[in-house]
């Protein structure tokens, strides 16, 4: 008979797998302390650079509210009012500047200096068959006015006599023909006690511009080119001409030849806005404009026209000099002194980017493929910037240091604060090596912005290959089993990160919702406005580190972390915002992200544990 064989007892369920990390751990080289302290020693010509900044900075903050004066003129006289009352009326609400444009001819004609007939009603009121109907005929009302015109241009002119009076003829209308300044006007502006920018015009047929140019701090050019631009000749003749003058540039209007006046006489960033835009905005939403242009973006002159109603204008100009005061950027005429930079201690500071890009080589698992990474980021970084040594190494701090602390530390939170010290130090770099006299114009903005964001997140990722041979590892990833979890959580990933690259500026393909500018608005208002990519990244980052969730997720939200580390130096990399307004912004997303990624990571464990409990006898989840 055979023995009855007992059934084997069930095994039992194998514990779940601990949350902990499933990226290889960090590696250290022999090498890592003395490149660390190479890093160290380039800070300090860094710091020194980035002090001498700030007090730099802290010297220009000042700015003018400037009006301009013919848009006033067209208010006051649909509303019955004296431009000059008006004015005055301005200036008690915060404006000391006024932006007066060059007469022509028909400015003459509007005060009665000159009467301005064409040929045909000459020929018309006259019945004289001498007048050409295709000239233009023009005599003084006041004299000598007309006579005196013709030496001015380069146009053919003739005296001819009709009806018993004289006439200057003209084969072309000369309305629009610049005539230089309105000296009776400018007196009495300037008696007044405003500050005065001078807008001459451009035209080919003046044969000296600007030898008639008034006693003026700024000059702003019209249209897209300053006068002289297609011809070096006449535009030595105009750098010359301007004097102790200052050219304006205006942000986002590119002017041809404005860069050869800016190299001798400097630069006042200039903000104005666009009448057609404008009639968009409301007053408030309009200050909060000219307010963040003057305290984050530089600019020295905000340029300002009046609303269709006196009452918005009024209302504008109440908010933004609110808005000024709150910031600190005292309404005055500004004193431009441009930045100087520091051969020696700019020199010096190359040593720490390019150690600190070496020992994130050294650091990888797989040292040779580290090293060929390094080299090709570092050569990227120079190509972009045209094997500029300074600009380029710049770059390579700025896609350096915010992935070195996570590849040399990244296994409990604390690694987090290394992480952020080691990007910190990185805004010395390239603060140093990025700011010069024209970038902080926004002459020479930072090449490679993009590169900021999406080469660490590669960096970072590369460090996470397994120490063996690479074929090996790109077999093992080929047969990796995919579920269709896997391929919805990388696609919400890549659909987030191509969010936060799209938006990665001012103005790019991803506009903010209607909710989130208010909430922009309302925050830039009251403080510097922490950038959201910090805020977010950084709880990521956080979460990823503490090893709470499972399997590749915890890689995943490090690299999130990685995108909070990458936004410190993409903040820093605007040159033309002052350093302190810098540093408040990306202090203010640390202590905001720090405190969210504390909260979210006690939120995901008591998340994870109630999955994992739900359900479950009470005796079951203490065993």
């Amino acid at each position: 008979m055979c023995p009855v064989t007992q059934p084997a007892p069930p095994t039992p369920p194998a514990p779940p797998a601990g949350p902990g990390l499933t990226v290889p751990p960090a590696s250290r080289h022999r090498l890592t302390p003395l490149l660390l302290g190479l890093i160290l020693l380039s800070a300090i010509p860094a710091l020194i650079l980035a002090v001498q900044r700030v007090q730099h900075e802290q010297a220009q903050k000042t700015a003018a509210l400037v009006m301009d004066y013919p848009a006033v003129v067209t208010q006051a006289r649909r509303f019955g009012r004296d431009p000059l009352d008006l004015l005055a009326e301005y200036q008690r609400q915060g404006i000391n500047g006024v932006g007066i444009y060059e007469d022509v001819i028909g400015n003459l004609a509007q005060r009665g200096e000159v009467y301005l007939k064409s040929g045909a009603d000459l020929r018309a009121e006259t019945g004289n068959a001498a007048v050409s109907p295709r000239n233009f005929y023009l005599r003084s009302l006041k004299p000598g006015v007309a006579e005196s015109l013709p030496a001015r241009y380069t146009i053919p002119t003739r005296t001819v006599q009709v009806a018993g009076q004289t006439w200057t003829e003209w084969p072309t209308d000369p309305t629009f023909l610049p005539v230089g300044p309105d000296e009776a006007l400018i007196g009495t502006l300037k008696s007044r006690g405003f500050m005065l920018v001078y807008r001459p015009y451009a035209d080919d047929a003046v044969r000296e511009p600007g030898a008639d140019w008034p006693d003026v701090p700024f000059v702003i050019f019209n249209g897209e080119e300053v006068i002289g631009a297609r011809t070096p000749e006449l535009l030595a003749k105009i750098n010359e001409r301007l004097g102790q003058r200052v050219p304006a540039l205006i942000e986002a209007t590119p002017q041809r030849g404005l860069d050869t006046l800016i190299a001798t006489h400097g630069a006042a960033r200039t903000f104005s806005v666009n009448p057609a835009w404008q009639q968009r905005l409301d007053p408030i939403t309009l200050a909060s404009k000219y307010n963040l242009a003057a305290r984050e973006r530089s600019m020295r002159l905000l340029y300002v026209r009046p609303y269709p109603t006196i009452n918005e204008t009024s209302d504008l100009l109440s908010r933004t000099s609110d808005l000024l005061k709150k910031s600190g950027v005292t309404v005055t005429q500004p004193v431009i002194e441009p930045f100087r930079e520091n051969a020696l201690l700019r020199t010096l500071s190359l040593i720490g980017p390019v150690a600190a890009l070496l020992l994130l080589g050294l650091s990888y698992p797989l040292v040779r493929l580290g090293l060929l990474i390094a080299a090709a980021s570092g050569a990227l970084a120079l190509v972009m910037n045209r094997f500029d040594p300074y600009a380029g190494v710049a770059l390579i701090a700025a896609v350096t240091f915010p992935a070195l602390g996570l590849v040399l530390r990244r296994a409990r939170v604390s690694d987090w604060f290394v992480a952020t010290g080691l990007s910190l130090t990185g805004v010395l770099f390239v603060s140093a090596l990025g700011a010069t006299k024209d970038s902080v114009l926004g002459l020479d903005p930072f090449r490679g912005v993009g590169l900021t964001l999406l080469l660490p997140l590669l960096l970072v990722a590369a460090s996470f290959l397994p120490r063996q041979d690479l074929r090996k590892t790109i077999q093992d990833v080929y047969n990796a089993p995919i579920k269709l979890g896997d391929i919805l959580i990388m696609a919400l990933a890549a659909g987030v990160f191509a969010l936060v690259f799209l938006r990665r500026g001012n103005a790019t393909g991803a506009s903010v919702s209607d909710t989130e500018a208010k909430i922009r608005q309302d925050l830039q208002d009251t403080l510097v406005r922490p950038r959201f990519k910090e805020m977010a990244g950084h709880p990521l980052g956080i979460v990823g580190l503490s090893g709470t969730l499972p399997g590749y997720f915890g890689a995943l939200l490090i690299l999130g972390g990685v995108v909070g580390q990458s936004s410190i130096l993409n903040t820093f990399s605007h040159f033309h915002t002052p350093l302190l307004i810098s540093a408040q912004r990306c202090f203010l997303g640390l202590g905001v992200g720090l405190i969210a990624g504390l909260i979210a990571m006690q939120v995901v464990r008591a998340a994870l544990h109630l999955w994992r409990t739900h359900g479950q006898a009470p005796a079951e989840v203490r065993a």
